[in-house]
């Protein structure tokens, strides 16, 4: 690459060869880190943010290990079974033994045995812990989607922040091309004793301006290929080639059809909606702790080696009724703990709606005055430009100061780079509107 450079401009040319040594220098910088530049579209950064960000493969775990509390509390309505094998050595004179009611005689025994437990019902606790620990699993996928939504959302501002700060730099570079023309040019017409050493300078001011731009814009680009490849899962990625994404639309005129989608479609507001239905369920089963439980008991074993009262072999079936009487009111405590959780929980489904509203509302405004900026700014740049021209020409002519040449040149700029940042800023606006609609999912 760097001789086709040399063959090009001749090896004669200082400018060409310092180019060329540049180049080298950054063809070695590349080999070194031995990284190609990614291109990418828009749909491609996505697949990648989804695949690769650990924050979406924590909340998909912490839904699954949500999934796994229904069946725990599940395995309360079931039969349990254990076995027992159990060895006493006694003293022929044990009784009774001090600090409890006991059995009263101990006998020499090896015996083993199966037990079995079954619930007969709990008045609804169990079913309705069942079913809140559903609800709650549901709420947590919901929050899977919340993350996602947000990973979707930081990697199409990173994408198009990209392609901002890109666009920026261009407009930079052409900046600090077009001013060192200029000061080139009133330098040599200070040498001829045309233009005073006044204008020199500010020449000189303005270029000095345009090359702090330069090195924002390549500071800015930096920062966004950092944001963006932490937003894919990718941080070690240091460039992107980023295909431009076609304008979205102008957001409809009516304001309405997207609160009602956000409604309906939000997962933060579906996951508050079934957090407020568990809570209500465990409000049930909190209630149902007042009530009895009854489970059927059962034992049977074999006495293989014992005293000769104790029978070889063994068997027991029975009922088991635990009846709340006292606890200190315990009971009634958890009962309206649960209550005020519940009536907590629906005011913040109440809450959330309000907030979604206002979010939705913030969004669309700012995406009309995005798309709005857009056909401005060009008008803009393009009355700059007609401004440029004109001082330029005044300047050429005598008729016109230095002044107000810079002022020219630094209205142009601006008009570029707010040009060049309108088209991503509606980009970005559109897709938070999306997302506080609920369709980035």
């Amino acid at each position: 690459m760097v001789a086709l450079m040399l063959k090009i401009c001749g090896a004669g040319n200082p400018a060409c060869s310092r180019l060329s040594s540049r180049l080298l220098v950054l063809f070695i910088s590349s080999l070194a880190l031995g990284q190609e530049t990614m291109r990418l579209t828009l749909s491609e950064a996505e697949r990648l943010a989804i695949q690769n960000n650990p924050a979406l493969q924590s909340a998909k775990f912490t839904a699954s290990a949500a999934g796994q509390v229904p069946l725990e509390l599940r395995s309360g309505l079931e039969p349990t079974m254990f076995g027992s094998l159990t060895g006493v050595g006694a003293d022929s004179g044990s009784r009774l033994a001090a600090g409890s009611l006991n059995n009263p005689v101990v006998y020499n025994r090896l015996g083993s045995g199966l037990s079995l437990n079954q619930l007969v019902t709990d008045f609804g606790r169990t079913s309705n812990l069942i079913s809140s620990a559903k609800f709650r699993a549901s709420a947590q996928d919901q929050i899977t989607e919340t993350v996602r939504a947000n990973i979707l959302l930081e990697t199409h501002r990173a994408y198009f922040d990209v392609l901002r700060a890109r666009s920026i730099l261009t407009v930079a570079e052409q900046t600090v091309s077009a001013r060192q023309l200029v000061s080139d040019q009133v330098t040599q017409l200070a040498i001829a004793k045309l233009k005073s050493q006044l204008d020199v300078s500010f020449a000189n001011v303005n270029l000095a301006d345009a090359r702090l731009q330069l090195a924002d814009a390549q500071n800015g680009l930096k920062a966004a290929v950092a944001e963006l490849a932490t937003a894919m899962g990718i941080p070690g990625q240091q460039d992107f080639m980023l295909a431009e994404e076609p304008m979205p639309a102008e957001p409809e005129s009516r304001i309405q059809p997207f609160i009602e989608e956000a409604i309906q479609k939000r997962p933060e507001l579906a996951n508050l909606r079934l957090q407020s239905t568990a809570a209500q369920r465990f409000f049930q089963a909190e209630k149902a702790l007042a009530y009895p439980s009854i489970a059927v008991v059962a034992s049977a074993g074999f006495v293989p080696a014992g005293q000769a009262v104790v029978p070889g072999r063994y068997g027991a079936l029975g009922a088991n009724v635990n009846i709340p009487i006292l606890n200190g009111g315990l009971f009634k405590a958890r009962r309206n703990e649960a209550e005020f959780r519940a009536l907590a929980a629906t005011k913040d489904v109440q809450d959330q709606e309000n907030r979604i509203i206002r979010d939705v509302r913030l969004a669309y405004l700012n995406a009309q005055n995005a798309y709005e900026r857009v056909g401005l700014t060009a008008q803009l740049l393009d009355q700059a430009k007609l401004g440029l021209d004109l001082a330029q020409s005044r300047y050429d002519l005598g008729l016109g100061s230095i002044v107000e040449l810079s002022q020219a040149q630094l209205n142009y700029t601006s008009g570029q780079i707010a040009n060049a940042s309108a088209k991503y800023d509606y980009q970005v606006r559109h897709s938070l509107l999306r997302y506080q609609v609920g369709e980035l999912r």
